[in-house]
């Protein structure tokens, strides 16, 4: 539901944030952050961060009547509020950032303490990740990946467009942007090895996905509907799915990924709320088949949220080697939801849903090295002129991600990076 928080006609007074391409005044994306203290809840503003529990202190902002929610290192207390404290706490940081409540604005005192420099502060993990599970919604990425190893004639699985699939991963080795990979190891085997050894990845991968952040829990026995999961679904975040492919094409046969994919996934620190990306709500892409009633969806609930990827070598310059766009996933993280309550799964505040790797149609727009190196038979050109198949040690892989269209202010999510570091033997 669209308000008075997404009118492109408003602007903030905080110095920077008018035209800020991440995090103007329509954003209000939420974080923790600490300043040499300790970590607390904030909003990016512009090239500041609005410090909640200061703002909550003072009495501007008040989730939670009857205790304080934004004095904590994760946003799991205000998230289990629920939507209705989501929407009152939005518009009220809206109307203190953009004028309208002066009770900031004219207290230059207040706002001093409350508006720290963005380039001051340390970021952390934006929430508490209860669990996560990660999707294969690309049908562009499943097509890519089932043609390499299957043929075309059978890329996609028989279900494929039927249920969204999935697994459940490793909450525990969720980490923030800036978190350095270590290179992992594991149990390769060669098709012309006679038997496997243990040895670091010589594949490591990149995955572009988007993360779904979940709020509202539901009880064990109960299944969301599609509108019901979607309104449960706090906001988004930017994901990197580090994906070891040697380890994990052994490994896979017969229950799937494993320690291919439990030994990191990186995620951006500011989570977009749901509410902020209402104007780039989109249809999905047209069924190829019908689908069950249960993920049937009566509201357009893709996003069309732009994506890139740069590759850097240690100390070299970075070039982008994808340019995407979610907007083309065959199924939307609300019936990503609704499918994992299906079974009477209970979920909880805090629970991360990964979408799969975001692909488009074209070569430049598929959202793995597997995919645009063609599982290494053609390696991707970096700006310093080497090329790479896999991941090297040094390299640095850094997302980003932004909605804009005509008639909105652009909203974006800022970046997640992360650098690979050799194996630990």
């Amino acid at each position: 539901m669209r308000d008075e928080t997404h009118d492109p006609a408003r602007a903030s007074w905080v110095e920077g944030a008018a035209g800020h391409p991440d995090f103007a005044l329509q954003n209000l994306p939420y974080g923790v952050f600490s300043a040499g203290d300790a970590p607390r809840v904030g909003v990016a503003i512009g090239d500041h961060i609005a410090d909640l529990a200061t703002l909550e202190a003072a009495g501007l902002v008040r989730p939670d009547p009857d205790r304080t929610v934004f004095d904590a290192a994760a946003l799991n207390p205000f998230m289990a509020l629920g939507p209705p404290a989501w929407l009152a706490t939005r518009r009220a940081l809206s109307r203190l950032l953009g004028g309208e409540d002066g009770r900031l604005k004219d207290d230059p005192a207040l706002a001093a303490r409350a508006l720290v420099p963005a380039a001051r502060a340390r970021l952390h993990m934006p929430f508490a990740v209860a669990e996560y599970t990660d999707f294969y919604a690309s049908r562009e990425h499943a097509t890519n990946v089932g043609t390499m190893f299957r043929g075309a004639d059978h890329a996609l699985p028989a279900n494929w467009l039927h249920i969204p699939i999935g697994y459940n991963g490793r909450a525990s080795t969720v980490v923030v942007s800036g978190t350095d990979i270590v290179r992992p190891m594991g149990q390769l085997k060669g098709a012309r090895d006679r038997a496997p050894r243990f040895a670091p990845c010589e594949r490591l991968d990149f995955e572009l996905e988007v993360g779904a952040v979940v709020g509202v829990p539901s009880a064990m026995g109960t299944r969301l509907t599609t509108a019901e999961a979607d309104a449960a679904i706090f906001g988004y975040v930017l994901l990197n799915d580090w994906s070891a492919r040697d380890i994990q094409v052994w490994e896979y046969v017969p229950l799937g990924p494993f320690q291919a994919k439990a030994f990191a996934t990186s995620i951006s620190p500011w989570v977009v709320t749901a509410a902020a990306l209402e104007p780039f709500r989109v249809a999905p892409p047209e069924r190829a088949v019908p689908l069950l009633g249960y993920l049937v969806e009566e509201t357009p609930n893709n996003l069309d949220l732009s994506l890139t990827v740069d590759l850097a070598p240690a100390g070299g310059a970075a070039r982008t080697v994808s340019r995407t766009n979610a907007r083309g996933l065959y199924f939307s993280a609300a019936q990503q939801l609704a499918h994992h309550s299906a079974c009477g799964c209970a979920m909880r505040v805090g629970d991360l849903l990964g979408s799969g790797t975001v692909s488009g149609p074209e070569a430049g727009s598929w959202g793995s090295l597997l995919e645009l190196g063609w599982n290494g038979t053609t390696p991707v050109p970096l700006a310093d002129g080497t090329t790479r198949a896999f991941l090297e040690d040094g390299d640095t892989l850094t997302l980003r991600g932004w909605c804009e269209r005509e008639g909105a202010v652009r909203i974006g999510f800022g970046a997640v990076g992360g650098t690979v570091l050799p194996a630990r033997p």
